[in-house]
């Protein structure tokens, strides 16, 4: 893929099909999709077995006594430290708000391509704040078939009143929950941290987290692309809503596992930071999104991020990983990316054994 075909595009550019809701996936693709295409008997993406991650009743924590709080505890962290995933219900987030919020979120994304690749003004979001596709691809396996609006916490209150009104609540309880969750698995990691209660408080603020929107477009070569390529999250913690298609898999145990979705509950997954602090306690799992030839799915994450110069570092030792910033990690991640077309995060990361 040449430069000139790079995203995001500018609002300048020439796009077929104006009144599509839909980016130019396949023409910006063309080539990649139509020298690498392959049997779909042969195609491993969804020829895996579907799971439940381990469920856990909010509840509890909230209003139990004694026994069941601390029972609740030690489930969310023997998941965090298992799977590095765990759903959740009774979290706080109404079913109303959850509603609202995807219908709103719909609207959004049916506008058109041309819309939507200015509305970061219109909207008065940070520039650059819709994304869509993977603008290193250089296979058809780094391919991202979806498309986003990435939206800083602080920069919520902005935008269209019905969109904002609605963000701003669904925000805020979700970013109260992460804070909760964080600071319930740091107890958890014993007396070593527990100086550290505060730590995230202090360093993931409204303007260094934020929310982002996903739309997965249907795609007529589903399964040959992802609908977001494996990954690791690059934060704290990650809170998900996902609807009721389905797609999202993670590596568990040497092989990919679909997660069968529950629209009820939310998704909480460690991001490497967590990993990382932790001192590898709690683990960072790869996931990724398939698509689907016939249907649309809309997710929405919150994503528990530090400032740039929070300094990530575990409380013993021996250490696992050197000390890093957040800003170095995110450069590498990129340099990473540009350079190889994916992620190799914490492994950059790890104390030499020499």
């Amino acid at each position: 893929m040449t430069k000139s075909s790079s995203l995001p595009l500018q609002a300048n550019q020439t796009i077929s099909m104006e009144e599509s809701p839909d980016p130019p996936f396949v023409e910006t693709y063309k080539n990649l999709i139509d020298t690498n295409i392959v049997d779909d008997e042969h195609n491993d993406l969804f020829m895996v077995e579907e799971c439940e991650l381990p469920l856990i009743n909010l509840h509890q924590l909230n209003y139990g006594n004694k026994f069941e709080r601390e029972e609740c505890k030690k489930k969310i962290a023997k998941a965090s430290r298992e799977w590095g995933f765990f759903q959740v219900v009774n979290h706080g987030v109404s079913p109303n708000i959850l509603g609202q919020m995807r219908t709103e979120q719909v609207k959004l994304f049916k506008k058109t391509f041309n819309e939507k690749i200015n509305i970061d003004k219109s909207l008065n979001f940070s520039e650059g704040s819709y994304r869509w596709g993977t603008p290193t691809a250089t296979c058809l396996r780094q391919i991202s078939w979806s498309e986003a609006f990435h939206v800083p916490l602080s920069d919520v209150s902005k935008g269209f009143s019905s969109l904002s009104s609605t963000m701003e609540e669904f925000a805020t309880t979700l970013s109260e929950l992460a804070q909760e969750l964080a600071r319930l698995l740091a107890e958890e990691l014993g007396d070593y941290y527990n100086y550290k209660l505060d730590y995230f408080k202090e360093t993931c603020l409204s303007s260094t987290c934020y929310l982002r929107m996903n739309r997965y477009p249907a795609c007529p070569i589903s399964p040959q692309l992802f609908g977001l390529m494996p990954h690791t999250d690059s934060d704290f913690l990650t809170i998900l809503h996902q609807d009721e298609i389905g797609g999202l898999q993670l590596f568990r145990d040497g092989k990919w596992i679909s997660v069968k979705p529950n629209p009820e509950a939310l998704i909480i997954n460690i991001g490497d930071l967590f990993q990382a602090w932790s001192n590898g306690v709690y683990r960072s799992v790869e996931h990724r999104v398939v698509t689907n030839k016939f249907r649309e799915r809309f997710s929405t994450a919150f994503f528990l991020c530090p400032s740039y110069d929070t300094e990530i570092l575990s409380c013993v030792e021996p250490c696992l990983y050197k000390k890093f910033t957040f800003r170095e990690f995110r450069q590498q991640v990129q340099e990473d990316v540009n350079s190889f077309g994916y992620k190799i995060g914490l492994p950059r990361f790890l104390v030499s054994t020499n």
